[in-house]
């Protein structure tokens, strides 16, 4: 088992090299996926609901992934690819100031009018009663996994390693997202 282990992550670690963008993507879209289905059942869904499953994939295929991997080289070159703390603690300064609050902001408003289909007066007054909190549990949150993944992880894993982190997010704003509807 372990062999085979072994050799899977070699041909992942090639197909990143390869096409990193692509990687990335298809690596964002299952394990938004995966976190979507362990969220529906959590929440006490007896059968999954594939369109929802789908539209996270997609979520995570087309915006998690390709956002991580541009945000990420962008912050290496604005920092040059330092790693000492003062430099690792500026970049999750800037991450957390920018594209926490927006990614959480894009959740909120695709789960609404996109998944769940709700009208936009609706999605609007949710996003304005529940983003602040959405918000500050993400920054108590979010600052040390940057830290992790800035100090030590190289340039190619960063947005596996926040994806990985980012499908147990996943499923807290799920599970978030739906005490909102349920609470209505």
């Amino acid at each position: 088992m372990a062999a085979v282990a072994k050799k899977g992550w070699e041909q992942y670690m090639l197909q990143l090299q390869l096409h990193p963008l692509r990687t990335k993507a298809i690596t964002a879209g299952v394990l938004a996926g995966i976190s979507d289905s362990v969220a529906q059942k959590l929440s006490g869904l007896q059968r999954i609901q594939l369109r929802r499953l789908l539209l996270k994939v997609i979520l995570g295929f087309a915006y998690g992934g390709p956002f991580g991997h541009f945000l990420h080289k962008l912050l290496d070159k604005l920092f040059k690819g330092k790693k000492d703390n003062k430099t690792v603690a500026k970049k999750v300064l800037l991450e957390q100031l920018t594209s926490s609050p927006w990614n959480n902001f894009l959740f909120l408003l695709y789960y609404g009018l996109i998944v769940e289909g709700r009208p936009w007066p609706e999605v609007k007054n949710k996003i304005k009663k529940d983003y602040p909190s959405v918000q500050l549990t993400s920054w108590m949150f979010w600052p040390a996994v940057g830290w992790i993944n800035h100090q030590y992880m190289p340039l190619q894993l960063r947005v596996i390693f926040h994806s990985f982190v980012a499908c147990c997010w996943g499923i807290f704003l799920n599970l978030r997202a739906r005490t909102m509807v349920l609470s209505k």
